[in-house]
């Protein structure tokens, strides 16, 4: 195979397959998500017109009425979007080199963490630099408390409740309370705790 033929690191980092992060391109984008993300976290809170803008231009959607409080940390920002009336609290991390997909209505407590990247268990390819990512989906009115951290590949469903603190390894069905590390359901939305 030619080396025209290979795709570029930003097209496998696209595809899911292994990548090499500090690719001059993709190194490229990541400094400019980290200007507008500095931008964006410089805003007021007096102008949240300002603010919106700024965000309008870090993220790639975003939907009406959605409140992010800085800071916010992103790896390119163009892979994520929020629905509308979304809330997000002071210190999200949002490490979206795979697409992260956050629906209507969601709120996250401080300090959550949605962590796309991956990087490969042996220790020879960890060593050269590669690494891949796995797709987040945060569904509609799912609460997320304060410092959940969201592991690639995860979907969670509709209307389902995270605790503070926990670490969502496997995706969580809707409608359900999830709590602990790695998180578990411990009930249905609308069944009494036991």
């Amino acid at each position: 195979m030619s080396d025209n033929a290979r795709p570029s690191q930003k097209e496998a980092m696209l595809s899911g397959e292994l990548y090499i992060a500090d690719d001059p391109e993709l190194a490229a984008e990541a400094q400019h998500a980290a200007v507008l993300s500095e931008r964006f976290n410089a805003t007021s809170a007096a102008d949240p017109e300002a603010r919106r803008a700024a965000l309008a231009e870090l993220l790639g959607e975003l939907g009406e009425g959605v409140e992010v409080r800085p800071p916010l940390r992103v790896d390119y920002g163009y892979r994520t979007t929020i629905g509308p009336r979304t809330f997000i609290n002071f210190g999200a991390v949002l490490l979206d080199v795979a697409r992260i997909t956050i629906g209507a209505d969601v709120q996250m407590g401080p300090n959550v963490q949605l962590l796309t990247p991956t990087h490969p268990i042996d220790p020879e390819p960890r060593r050269a630099k590669w690494e891949a990512a796995q797709p987040i989906t945060i569904g509609d009115n799912v609460w997320l408390g304060g410092g959940v951290i969201v592991c690639p590949g995860v979907t969670i469903g509709e209307n389902t409740v995270v605790g503070a603190g926990a670490v969502v390894t496997k995706d969580l069905p809707a409608n359900v309370v999830a709590v602990g590390n790695p998180a578990r359901v411990i009930r249905k939305i609308g069944e009494t705790e036991a």
